[in-house]
């Protein structure tokens, strides 16, 4: 897994004309692939009367999953380097679909490579984009009678408190922890709770990114 990564912070559009072409770019965090095509559904629907619609995503921290669609344009020129503006950037779980209207003048294969990836990047400067950082998780359970505290002292120190389920042998909090912090973290709980709490470590996520586990 990547220490960390970009997405875009969420749905948004941002407008650019190019010898009065418009390009509409449209991008959203997805988590799946099924997300990005189901946005880039709603983005055809949204605009049936548009020229193209071309789209590009990459799912995965470590990019395992990279797509792009030309709709119509010459091949390479439009989902391609949409593409590499998203990558370049190392923005993640994210898709970006170009609506294009023609605007009566043919740009050539390297006015639209440059409208198309221009498009995408100046919608990220202007949409904004947010860090992910990994994270290991941390289930902590503690009796009932100091789960509630325990629960406040660790937001009261910046904890992301993840889920807190109640059980009949006690309640198990869930955090996120960056990596460097658990020896640390292993101290102050057993500090804070008189050695009563126990503490095991699961997988990996990054924060904010709750359905993204390895």
């Amino acid at each position: 897994m990547r220490d960390g990564y970009l997405t875009v912070a969420g749905e948004g559009e941002h407008e650019t004309e190019v010898s009065r072409s418009r390009f509409i770019c449209s991008l959203a965090p997805a988590a799946t692939e099924a997300e990005a095509k189901a946005f880039i559904a709603r983005v055809r629907a949204r605009r049936p009367d548009a020229t193209h619609h071309c789209y590009a995503y990459v799912i995965g921290s470590d990019a395992g999953v990279q797509r792009g669609g030309d709709d119509g344009e010459p091949g390479g020129t439009a989902g391609l380097p949409m593409l590499q503006m998203l990558l370049r950037r190392e923005v993640r779980y994210a898709v970006a679909v170009v609506t294009r209207y023609f605007g009566g003048t043919k740009l050539g294969a390297g006015g639209l490579i440059r409208a198309y990836g221009g498009a995408v990047g100046a919608a990220l400067d202007a949409l904004g984009t947010v860090a992910r950082r990994r994270l290991r998780v941390a289930l902590i359970t503690a009796g009932h009678a100091r789960a509630g505290r325990l629960e406040n002292d660790l937001r009261a120190a910046g904890r992301a408190v993840r889920s807190v389920t109640y059980g009949d042998a006690g309640v198990t909090i869930e955090i996120g922890l960056p990596e460097a912090d658990v020896a640390d973290f292993r101290h102050w709980l057993a500090g804070a709770t008189a050695g009563a709490a126990r503490l095991e470590l699961g997988g990996e996520t990054y924060d904010g990114a709750a359905d993204q586990r390895c």
